[in-house]
């Protein structure tokens, strides 16, 4: 029989974000086959008949509409018709089942003496208001649940860091094993109750919050972060892009600032791989990625959302300025997809159109690096002979220094501020 998507409410369509069976899988009825995702909530799509998998036509990322044909199962026919008599004979028995069990037996001796006995490799208790937060599917919430586990204590693997069985699985070893401890080992905020000081008002934090939250904490926490403040000189660059932009052939473009500085970007860390690198997971190597791909902050209703910018070293300005425009759109009204926002090896986020002279960036972990640009100012800049009105940009480089050293990330940051003087960087390519 085909696998139909039943009725979505009031979505048209839904985006894949996770495929919980293979070809060749037996399920059972109401058994979850895929992960469906909206800004507000996730769902499981779940088999219409026990039997076998024999195909699955989607993938993670596609999006489906009510109705639309997803896979093909073979039925067991058996089960099917054997599950009223089954049942019926189930009720029949029950009463005579019950009957049969014997009341345990236990003395006072027993009972004040168990506790004594129980292993201290307990999992944690499941904290109710993190449970409901966690980024897992209803199936893998079900199962959390069935085996105690608290969510917000497993690290998630999946797409968007999202929590699946197997990382369930692979945390309950860990804590029965005795190799994890209970907590993060962190000291918890203290706990107040607002209402007593006045009226509060409680607002739920959004889906992307609530996702990106976590990684930046654990950005935060296991990234030894150091930032480097540089201020880079834009004048000639901006009278430049400001002509460029008035250019009939352009007048359909937005060339921001922004565009140009990941321009500089992508030119500078050519020579500069360790900004465009990951720490491997033994902590003793470094990855260098031979692509450059750099992904941008862009503030939405729901959030912050990093769109990626593929291929960065290959493309022109007016490349790089034509697909900031359509990805920050696509963010605003929430299109994007999740190719466009996977494959990132450097960061990129501006404040410069809100303020501020500096702030602290978080790494997007596994990256090494991450950009941040406040609002540039006309400053008097001393020329050897006297002061000049130049047009300033601040920069923000924050860096893993596991894998950057504090006069790699200088030699970078002069290097770009070097580069974004250059007028050459609007025509140039590669």
């Amino acid at each position: 029989m085909d696998i139909i998507i039943p009725a979505l409410g009031d979505f048209d369509s839904i985006e894949v974000i996770e495929i919980l069976v293979v070809k060749g899988d037996i399920v059972k009825k109401e058994d979850g086959l895929i992960t469906l995702e909206t800004d507000k909530a996730s769902m499981d799509v779940p088999a219409p008949e026990s039997g076998k998998i024999e195909s699955i036509t989607i993938k993670e990322g596609d999006f489906v509409k009510q109705g639309d044909k997803i896979g093909k199962l073979t039925v067991n026919t058996e089960e099917k018709n054997n599950t009223k008599t089954v049942t019926k004979e189930t009720e029949d028995n029950k009463s005579e089942i019950v009957d049969k069990i014997p009341e345990p037996k236990v003395s006072n001796q027993e009972i004040t003496s168990k506790p004594n006995h129980q292993s201290n490799n307990k999992l944690p208790k499941i904290d109710e208001a993190s449970f409901s937060s966690a980024h897992a599917s209803p199936s893998v919430r079900k199962f959390a649940r069935e085996l105690g586990v608290n969510l917000i204590d497993v690290e998630g693997t999946g797409i968007k860091f999202r929590i699946l069985k197997d990382d369930i699985k692979a945390f309950v070893k860990s804590i029965l094993s005795g190799s994890r401890k209970e907590g993060h080992g962190l000291p918890k905020v203290a706990a107040y109750d607002y209402s007593k000081f006045g009226e509060i008002e409680t607002k739920q934090l959004t889906k992307i919050q609530q996702i990106s939250g976590p990684r930046l904490q654990a950005s935060w926490i296991n990234l030894p972060h150091v930032t480097q403040h540089d201020l880079a000189d834009i004048t000639d660059i901006e009278a430049a892009r400001i002509k460029l932009k008035s250019l009939k052939k352009n007048k359909n473009i937005k060339i921001s600032p922004l565009a140009y500085v990941i321009k500089a970007c992508a030119e500078v860390i050519k020579d500069f791989e360790r900004i465009n690198s990951s720490l491997s997971e033994d902590g003793k190597q470094i990855i260098i990625k031979k692509y450059i791909n750099i992904g941008f902050a862009a503030d939405t209703e729901n959030g912050l959302v990093v769109p990626v910018i593929k291929d960065v070293k290959n493309k022109s300005l007016i490349e790089i300025a034509s697909e900031l425009m359509t990805l920050s759109k696509q963010a605003r009204e929430g299109k994007l997809s999740l190719q466009n926002m996977e494959g990132a090896t450097f960061t990129i986020s501006s404040l410069g159109g809100i303020g501020g002279t500096a702030f602290t960036p978080i790494v997007n972990a596994p990256e090494v690096a991450i950009l941040g640009l406040s609002r540039s100012s006309i400053q008097p800049i001393w020329d050897g002979g006297e002061f000049q009105p130049r047009l300033m940009l601040p920069l923000s480089f924050s860096y893993d220094h596991r894998v950057i050293d504090g006069a790699y990330a200088v030699r970078f940051t002069t290097a770009l501020c070097n580069q974004l003087k250059d007028k050459k960087l609007l025509t140039k390519r590669n």
